[in-house]
């Protein structure tokens, strides 16, 4: 094994990194071509030009475009729980227990969770033209939680812990388990907040815009940014594989340039 012109480590190391090399250049191509198909996609805030131009298509209807604009309550908002003067269109409350049992085999405390409870409210709410607080012209976002996307922001999270009363001292010596906490959190899709739609956008009556699932199969996605901001993160993402890619790429083509070199040295080495 010693008498092995290259060292093992050195040709893992020249695969892992070409492999790694191909592996990220495949999600680089991948996000560049989602990067096009978003480019492609038209884009369009609650006004007059989008309503132009949806009475100018046939059946009034975009199959799938995205509009940006400002959440705004269609009625009376919902009140966060925890957070005074806090307002928004949907929320999410969880309460969740935290517990530890005694384990016999490991004689350790171990921990789980149970108890988790989530509650969920909405109201139907429009987006507007950003600094249109009144406006007849809205887009009725329309069964927003069959949408996709992360667009919840967490307004308030705690974690209290258990007391150590009489009740948790002799559940400790009898069951073996224990409260450890109580984890209390909520989201909110807040009154005011930037979002993007994707998704179909139809017209009803003369002014009345709907957005909603697209009838083509289409994902039907809510973002909680302006369309700019959700774009350069996408760019971003393309740019982090890109430079992995040539990253990976120069370490293997480096390393194997080290064992090339190597190689033609002891075969001089042994000709002299």
């Amino acid at each position: 094994m010693s008498d092995l012109p290259v060292n093992p480590l050195v040709l893992i190391g020249v695969g892992s990194s070409f492999a790694l090399s191909g592996l990220f250049y495949h999600l680089y191509q991948e996000k560049k071509k989602e990067l096009t198909k978003l480019k492609e996609i038209p884009i369009f805030r609650p006004d007059q030009q989008l309503v132009r131009v949806l009475r100018a298509t046939p059946y009034k209807r975009l199959q799938y475009v995205a509009v940006e604009g400002m959440v705004q309550a269609d009625g009376e908002p919902l009140a966060s729980k925890f957070v005074p003067r806090c307002f928004g269109v949907i929320q999410k409350i969880t309460m969740e227990e935290h517990w530890k049992y005694w384990n016999n085999l490991t004689s350790t405390w171990n921990s789980r969770m149970m108890n988790k409870t989530e509650t969920s409210n909405s109201v139907p709410f429009s987006l507007v033209s950003p600094g249109a607080y009144i406006t007849d012209l809205y887009v009725k976002v329309h069964n927003p939680l069959e949408a996709s996307g992360c667009y919840l922001e967490r307004v308030y999270h705690k974690l209290k812990h258990a007391e150590g009363s009489l009740g948790n001292i002799a559940l400790q010596v009898i069951g073996g388990e224990k409260p450890v906490a109580m984890e209390e959190g909520e989201e909110m899709l807040r009154v005011g907040s930037t979002m993007t739609g994707f998704g179909e956008v139809v017209l009803e009556g003369g002014q009345v815009m709907r957005l909603q699932a697209p009838q083509d199969g289409r994902k039907f996605i809510l973002v909680p940014s302006d369309y700019r901001s959700f774009m350069d993160r996408h760019e971003s993402s393309a740019s982090m594989w890109k430079a992995l890619t040539a990253l990976t790429g120069l370490t293997g083509a480096s390393l194997l340039a080290g064992v090339i070199y190597n190689l033609v040295g002891k075969k001089d080495d042994r000709s002299k």
